[in-house]
C-alpha cells in the first residue's frame, strides 16, 4: 500500500462543501486498505472531485498525467486539494516524492486524455503511438498499458468511457496485475464490470456520505440487473419523458 488514508482538515471553499462525501472526509476521513479501490456513485456525487484532489495532494497533474511533470494543460489546485491530507507509507513517500525522474504515479482522466496526448505523445517516458490515428478505445489502452504498470499510484476517472465489454474485462486484468506488482489504484467508475474485480474494495458515494460496500449491494448493479431483465420497463419512462 502507498496511500492508506484520506482526511480533509476542514470543509473546502465553494460548492464541494455541500457534497455529503466531502463532509464525510472532513468529519471521519476514509481508510484505504486494499491495493484497488473503486469510488461508485451517481453523476455529481463527488467521485471525480475526490480523485482530482488526490492528484493535487500527491503531486500528480490534476488535468491528467504523471507525477513530477508539468504541462500547459495543468490547472490550479482544487479547493478540496488545498485541504486534503493523504497518509502515505514509506514506499508511497518514496514513489511520489522521491527524485523527480523516479516518481511513479499517473492520473488517467478520460475527459482530458486526448488533450494530454497532443502534449506528450512521443516524448520520453510516455508512448510512441499517435492517439489520433487510433480508435477511442485503442487510444485508451495505449495509454493504460504504457503508463499503468508496476509499483506506483494510479488514479483513474471513468476509464471505461471508451471501452467495450471485452476491453473492460481486459482492464480488470491489467488492474489485477498492477496490484500484484505492488501498485495501488483508486478508480472512479460507473462500470459494474470494473467494480466486480475480486479483492478490490468498493466505496459508494451518495447523500449519506461514503460507505464501504459489496458489489452485490451496489445500487449500480441492481439497476443494471433490473434493466437487462426488463428494459421495456425502464425505457417506457425515459421515452414518455420526451
Amino acid at each position: 500500500m502507498l496511500l492508506t488514508r484520506l482526511t480533509a482538515r476542514h470543509l473546502p471553499a465553494g460548492w464541494a462543501a455541500d457534497l455529503s462525501p466531502i463532509r464525510h472526509l472532513a468529519e471521519r476521513g476514509l481508510a484505504l486498505t486494499c491495493p484497488v479501490a473503486f469510488l461508485v456513485g451517481e453523476n455529481g456525487s463527488g467521485k471525480s472531485t475526490i480523485i482530482e484532489a488526490i492528484a493535487d495532494v500527491c503531486g500528480i497533474n490534476s488535468a491528467g498525467g504523471k507525477a513530477g511533470t508539468k504541462y500547459s494543460s495543468a490547472g490550479p489546485m482544487s479547493s478540496l486539494g488545498k485541504v486534503l491530507d493523504a497518509e502515505l507509507t514509506s514506499t508511497g513517500l518514496r514513489l511520489l516524492y522521491g527524485p523527480r525522474l523516479k516518481r511513479r504515479a499517473f492520473f488517467f482522466r478520460a475527459e482530458s486524455l486526448f488533450n494530454l496526448g497532443q502534449n506528450v505523445s512521443g516524448m520520453h517516458g510516455f508512448w510512441e503511438e499517435d492517439l489520433t490515428e487510433q480508435s477511442h478505445g485503442e487510444g485508451f489502452f495505449t495509454v493504460l498499458e504504457h503508463m499503468v504498470s508496476g509499483p506506483g499510484l494510479y488514479l483513474m476517472d471513468e476509464p471505461e468511457a471508451a471501452l467495450s465489454f471485452q476491453s473492460c474485462m481486459r482492464l480488470v486484468g491489467l488492474m489485477a496485475r498492477v496490484a500484484r506488482e505492488g501498485g495501488q489504484i483508486i478508480c472512479a467508475t460507473h462500470s459494474p464490470i470494473l467494480a466486480s474485480m475480486p479483492g478490490a474494495e468498493i466505496f459508494e458515494l451518495d447523500d449519506r456520505g461514503i460507505r464501504k460496500t459489496e458489489w452485490e449491494d451496489l445500487q449500480l448493479v441492481d439497476h443494471w440487473r433490473r434493466f437487462l431483465a426488463k428494459p421495456d420497463f425502464y425505457l417506457r419512462y425515459a421515452l414518455d419523458a420526451d
